[in-house]
């Protein structure tokens, strides 16, 4: 997990990326996600762009766990999660895609307004 690297003086220093790297990106991640999903409240794309951010945090955390904990359990449940965070995008974005030949807009409030 590490590398060294050698300095100018001809020293070396030794350069490693531990748990707290990985939590680290995964909070921002999950952050941006949810300031996505809050301060966008009106194109649904984005919204699924942030869910997708959650979800890829998600992903890192387990990934950054399990090779802590020396476990393939997490990398495998993470490539499952990949696999149906993919159908769910793809779902997702051909419904809007529908909905916007329909209606010409894709805007939530309009879509909160379906009769059905």
């Amino acid at each position: 997990m590490g590398r060294t690297t050698t300095m100018a003086g001809g020293t070396t220093e030794m350069l490693s990326v531990g748990l707290g790297h990985y939590l680290t990106v995964s909070a921002i991640l999950l952050v941006l996600g949810v300031f996505g999903i809050f301060l966008n409240r009106k194109n649904v794309i984005v919204i699924l762009m942030a869910i997708e951010l959650i979800l890829l945090s998600v992903n890192l955390n387990l990934v950054a766990f399990s090779a802590v904990l020396q476990d393939l359990t997490g990398q495998v449940f993470t490539l499952f999660v990949l696999t149906v965070a993919a159908a769910e995008a793809a779902i997702g974005l051909a419904i809007v895609v529908i909905y916007f030949r329909n209606r010409g807009s894709i805007e939530v409030e309009d879509i909160s307004t379906l009769k059905g």
